[in-house]
């Protein structure tokens, strides 16, 4: 994958978790996969706007879904969130070794 098409899967990642309600479906699925329906009965939205939410979940790779007949049953895909992980986990440490050279030369700045 080249580095435009990886940056616009890290977009769409965060993007998708940047709202409250696919976090919250999220959550619900780290226990177990559900349909949509079952997604939806906790919020005060149509079924149909839960459906969009599982949408934009299912483009960022954060969620799979599998239809069987009119059930439409969603689960995490630990690939999506890996890919979050990853960029978490870059940026971590870019900032620990600044850090660690930040101190550095604040050692060696001090006189003995």
């Amino acid at each position: 994958m080249n580095a435009e098409a990886h940056d616009a899967r890290v977009d769409a990642v965060f993007h998708a978790l940047g709202d409250v309600t696919r976090r919250a479906i999220l959550e619900r699925l780290s226990r177990q996969p559900a349909a949509v329906s079952e997604l939806a009965a906790p919020f005060a939205m149509s079924l149909a706007a839960v459906g969009q939410h599982v949408q934009i979940l299912e483009r960022s790779g954060l969620v799979r879904t599998e239809k069987s007949g009119r059930v439409r049953t969603c689960q995490i895909d630990p690939e999506g969130l890996s890919l979050a992980r990853q960029w978490i986990d870059e940026r971590k440490r870019l900032w620990e070794q600044r850090f660690d050279r930040l101190a550095n030369f604040l050692d060696e700045d001090e006189p003995e």
